[in-house]
């Protein structure tokens, strides 16, 4: 761990039961651009150096511990319970950071969208001599927002809460966000003096700048967008954030040299990677973990998720590749094709209509109209693998572990369970019956039948 990780440490306040949600998913487990929230913060802490983040949670939060242990083993967790304020939900974490002398930021579990640069800044802010970096944002409408009141040199002199706040500093536009820093000791000590007087009977962390400063210490301001700070409290709110991180991806996409052809309808994830000269048509959405190659041509209404795309593939229009989809270059994937954990080599093709699930297909093979790789017994998944050059027929079922070798045939129709031999045909239907005249006779046989029920009727 470098000098700076050991310097850095941040406290991630998780711990707000979310009721405006009307859901029994925590808060900060609901998703922006496909990542949950708290993942978010977790990420922010990481990218501005902090070696320690601590996630201050309830203890009936469950689903949110459990992520926690198996997706951020090496994040602390913190009990608040109850819930006091923001003040006792940061005094939460001094335990896990007893041995800890260094800068410390308090960042919340609802905010995805906050830049590393703002938090860098703060802790610049300490660096430069203020017990405390504060960010705050110039509100469309302040309303019951804290206010931020400085001095003529600019620093933070108090945050005000609006229901405290005389008209003049109701003037105020700049409001505060919550996000702080300052060195821990410092933070700690103060935090011990707080107390719970005020309307509501909490612990507010906002308390620490008016501490502060009646120490004679300074106070840095440090200001960001309203839409960087956005908190997720409601459904709408999330709704909104959700569109603030869309358009800046997507604008972001063009800007680098990637085609939208409709931007409003093409929906990306955090981790999205999309190359220069790929063209992507309406109504596309990108899952978690897709990587788009220069070259591709992904047409309307496709889904994409867990998906590695080599150079030059076409996708679509309506299909689905899921998590384990690996291909190629100039892979052909046509409409209402759905692959699943599936390899394909250069110059492969599922043109149309096709489920390819588990599965290894050689450069080249051409995979007919109607193709199912049957993965599935009920209890475990099996692979299919297809040669270089292979060809299957249209309507074709592949009953895995099945191997068709290079170059071999597949007949249309066939229910292939054994394996293939390289540039073999396999034909595996039944023999076809032909009845001259049957079928005249069969419908004279019916009309009659129709006629005389009718007559009796």
């Amino acid at each position: 761990m470098s000098q700076s990780q050991t310097r850095r440490a941040a406290v991630i306040l998780a711990a707000g039961k979310g009721t405006r949600m009307k859901s029994a998913l925590p808060k900060v487990m609901h998703a922006v651009g496909g990542r949950p929230m708290i993942d978010w913060s977790i990420a922010l802490a990481r990218e501005t150096g902090c070696g320690r983040i601590v996630a201050v949670v309830h203890p009936s939060q469950d689903v949110l511990m459990a992520h926690l242990k198996t997706a951020h083993p090496d994040v602390a967790i913190a009990f608040q319970d109850p819930p006091q304020g923001t003040g006792h939900a940061v005094r939460c974490a001094e335990d896990a950071l007893k041995e800890f002398d260094g800068e410390l930021a308090v960042l919340y579990g609802d905010s995805p969208l906050v830049p590393a640069a703002v938090i860098e800044a703060l802790f610049g802010g300490v660096a430069g001599g203020a017990v405390l970096g504060v960010l705050g944002f110039e509100a469309a409408d302040p309303g019951l927002y804290g206010r931020l009141i400085t001095n003529p040199a600019g620093d933070l002199e108090a945050i005000v809460e609006a229901r405290e706040a005389t008209p003049d500093q109701l003037r105020v536009r700049i409001c505060n966000s919550g996000v702080m820093a300052g060195r821990a000791k410092d933070m700690f000590r103060l935090l011990q003096r707080i107390t719970n007087s005020n309307a509501k009977g909490e612990f507010y962390l906002t308390d620490l700048v008016g501490l502060a400063r009646a120490e004679g210490g300074r106070c840095a301001l440090i200001t960001a967008s309203e839409d960087d700070l956005i908190g997720c409290d409601s459904k709408a709110d999330l709704a909104e954030a959700e569109g603030i991180f869309q358009a800046r991806r997507r604008k972001s996409l063009m800007e680098a040299g990637v085609t939208l052809v409709a931007p409003e309808t093409v929906f990306v994830a955090f981790d999205t990677e999309i190359a220069a000269d790929v063209v992507v048509e309406p109504n596309v959405v990108f899952g978690p973990g897709v990587s788009v190659a220069a070259g591709v041509r992904i047409k309307a209404f496709c889904h994409l998720e867990g998906a590695v795309i080599g150079e030059g593939c076409e996708i679509g229009p309506f299909a689905r590749l899921r998590a384990g989809t690996v291909l190629g270059s100039d892979v052909r994937i046509g409409n209402f094709v759905e692959t699943k954990n599936t390899a394909m080599g250069e110059g492969a093709k599922a043109n149309h209509l096709a489920y390819l699930g588990d599965g290894q297909i050689g450069s080249g093979a051409n995979i007919g109209a109607g193709t199912i790789f049957c993965n599935y017994d009920g209890y475990l998944k099996h692979q299919t693998t297809i040669g270089e050059g292979a060809f299957v027929g249209s309507n074709s079922a592949l009953v895995a572990p099945v191997s068709i070798g290079d170059g071999a045939y597949v007949g249309s129709g066939s229910i292939i369970t054994k394996d293939v031999p390289a540039d073999a045909l396999a034909v595996a239907r039944a023999h076809q019956m032909t009845r001259e005249g049957w079928a005249k006779a069969f419908r004279t046989k019916k009309a009659a039948e129709k006629a005389a029920k009718g007559k009796k009727g």
